[in-house]
């Protein structure tokens, strides 16, 4: 994973694809109306509407670090007097800070250059010293506001190529120059800013609220577009500024006194055109890799279903074959001749070396596909809009605690199938092993969060409230799947074992198990490569084609191998599928070091600590399919021909 704090963009961006093509309202969420100051509560008029409007802050981050920030920590205009908002699970494990601003206005009220607050800064004084050292460092790493309308985000839109338009859920705080007079980031946009080795705070925002009045129901408008233009002033009179001075910059060897002071204006369009139903969609169309993604989206999907369909039609053919050519076999003389895979028919269903270990993967893995699964089927339902702030996360934490009973059902089924008689070792290994370290890997990145001083570190409470829901609700329903699952009778073969097991013969190159593991991946790989840009731009996980891709490769080398006289089969088609994995990792270095511009000790640990919790889920998630479909191939092919 990038990083934990840009998890929520990719929810922006993965929900409005799904609800591009038809908007509704969300289970949950009702609109709010707003009216003119002085019309709310009249009777007869407009009974139910707010007629203020407030600007909520949430967390600051940067493509360059991936370490989040709270609006407070560079020391910009804020209230303590008010509450902030309650955040879900989710939401915090997404690393959201939402807290209430002193930005607020009056519906249709406009506003210009407005001050909110001066801030003074002395750099003989340490505190402000520091203040101001750490606000140079954020512009410096291009941090980025993200600032929250009536539940929906502060755009700020700009001209890209082929005069189209890009809106970004965020802006930046300030830009620089370096010592060789080259503009970096949003320095671009200003020909004022020029000076070499300064830092330009973008101290005013230019608001323009969209708003569309209901007809023919209930009375009052809706906010659909909140944009704004963030703009640097060198007020000359801080406290009356009227925003027409030069730009305020700050020269990096700068000492003495400073005062930045903080303005913006307000104006409102009516715009019928967009529906509060679907004001989302700007965002969406706005964005330039949109119809790309949409395009490598079908890209996979089509070579999923080709290949898919190809690898069937040949295993049906040959199979059929080899079936009917078995059946035939009447004669003594004849099944003593036996060849292809009939031939290992004693030895296929033996069990396999680690079947503990396989056992305990298999369950976690069962518990993954079934949360991903039912996740994804409540996302396409729109029951986790990005307007639900943290509901995906949300959902996949509960929904993971709930499925214990699946998880340790699977693992003592196939334990007690492979022979297995230490129930108690295999539950707690289900219960303790992959989320253990899962949750190890996931404490030692918080624990440098921490130390950072970034909002994305857990607090301690919600720490704690994760680990009972883990011990106190997980921990029992496996034990409980573990019950059933070992109460009930193993699993029956189509075919006995035999007692002495066959020597395997000797292997080609490409039917040994090593590279018959390493190329088995590049299948599934080669499928999702071209999204994997975006996985790791926006962290989309499109576990979709994770499912399509495994099976099929994995059952057609499982027919290879046992053709080839090799009944090891349970791990290598785990394995397979599961090196899918070790594939996305190396793409993930790959893209560090081509791609990102991350900086600082910190932020390189944290970025590859998430990526090993990604890759470790791609493992269980993509191995699990793989054996499932391999062990229903091999009990259907021996269950369908005659064994003496």
């Amino acid at each position: 994973m990038c990083s934990l704090h840009r998890a929520r963009g990719s929810v922006l961006v993965i929900f409005l694809l799904l609800h591009s093509a038809t908007s509704f309202y969300l289970p949950g969420l009702a609109p709010v109306s707003f009216c003119e100051p002085g019309q709310a509560g009249k009777e007869n008029e407009v009974p139910d509407c707010k007629s203020t409007i407030e600007i909520f802050v949430n967390r600051l981050d940067s493509v360059e670090s991936v370490l989040p920030y709270e609006y407070t920590a560079f020391d910009f205009c804020a209230i303590d007097s008010e509450k902030r908002p309650s955040e879900n699970l989710g939401q915090v494990l997404f690393g959201e800070r939402i807290e209430p601003s002193p930005y607020k206005f009056e519906f249709k009220k406009k506003v210009d250059c407005k001050p909110v607050c001066t801030k003074s800064y002395n750099t003989n004084k340490p505190e402000d010293k520091a203040h101001l050292d750490f606000l140079k460092k954020g512009m410096l790493l291009n941090y980025q506001h993200h600032w929250i309308v009536d539940n929906m985000p502060v755009t700020w839109c700009y001209d890209v190529e082929d005069g189209q338009k890009f809106c970004n859920p965020g802006f930046p705080i300030g830009c620089y120059v370096t010592e060789a007079g080259r503009p970096k980031d949003a320095c671009v946009v200003n020909s004022d800013f020029k000076d070499k080795d300064t830092f330009y705070v973008f101290n005013h925002v230019d608001i323009t609220i969209h708003y569309h009045v209901v007809e023919n129901e209930a009375a009052g408008a809706r906010l659909v577009a909140a944009k704004m233009e963030p703009k640097s002033y060198k007020h000359t009179k801080v406290e009356a500024p009227d925003c027409a001075g030069g730009p305020m910059y700050l020269n990096n060897k700068f000492s003495g006194e400073l005062k930045i002071g903080y303005t913006y204006s307000v104006q409102f369009v009516e715009d019928t055109h967009i529906r509060w139903a679907s004001r989302w969609d700007y965002i969406l169309e706005s964005m330039p890799h949109t119809n790309i993604q949409w395009f490598s989206i079908m890209n996979s999907l089509v070579i999923v279903l080709f290949l898919s369909g190809m690898v069937a039609m040949i295993m049906l053919r040959t199979l059929h074959k080899d079936i009917a050519r078995y059946n035939q076999m009447d004669s003594v003389e004849d099944a003593q001749e036996e060849f292809g895979w009939k031939l290992v028919h004693g030895d296929v269903f033996r069990p396999p070396r680690k079947g503990m270990l396989l056992s305990v993967f298999l369950g976690s893995g069962t518990q993954i596909f079934i949360m991903m699964f039912v996740t994804l089927f409540f996302a396409c339902l729109g029951f986790l809009s990005p307007a639900n702030r943290g509901a995906l996360m949300t959902c996949a934490v509960v929904l993971w605690v709930l499925l214990g009973t699946p998880a340790g059902y699977v693992a003592a089924r196939f334990y007690k199938s492979f022979g297995g008689e230490k129930w108690k070792t295999n539950v707690l290994l289900t219960c303790f092993l992959c989320p253990g370290v899962v949750f190890a890997d996931f404490f030692v990145m918080n624990l440098i969060l921490w130390g950072e001083g970034s909002s994305a570190a857990m607090p301690f409470g919600t720490l704690v409230a994760i680990l009972a829901l883990w011990f106190c609700i997980s921990v029992p329903l496996t034990f409980i799947g573990a019950y059933f699952g070992f109460k009930k009778t193993g699993i029956e073969h189509p075919v006995r074992t035999n007692q002495i097991p066959r020597q395997i013969p000797e292997q080609s190159f490409y039917t040994r198990s090593l590279p018959g593991i390493v190329m088995g991946g590049i299948l599934p790989f080669g499928c999702i490569f071209i999204q994997l840009f975006f996985i790791l731009n926006s962290t989309i996980l499109l576990f979709g084609f994770l499912f399509c891709t495994p099976h099929t490769h994995t059952i057609l080398l499982c027919y290879f191998h046992l053709c080839a006289e090799d009944y090891h089969w349970q791990w290598r088609s785990f394995l397979t599928s599961g090196f899918t994995a070790v594939y996305f990792l190396v793409y993930a270095i790959h893209y560090f070091f081509s791609k990102l511009q991350i900086t600082g000790l910190a932020s390189t640990i944290l970025y590859f600590g998430y990526t090993m919790i990604m890759a470790l889920i791609f493992f269980l998630f993509t191995g699990t399919i793989g054996f499932f479909a391999c062990f229903w191939f091999v009990t259907k092919i021996y269950s369908v021909v005659k064994v003496d």
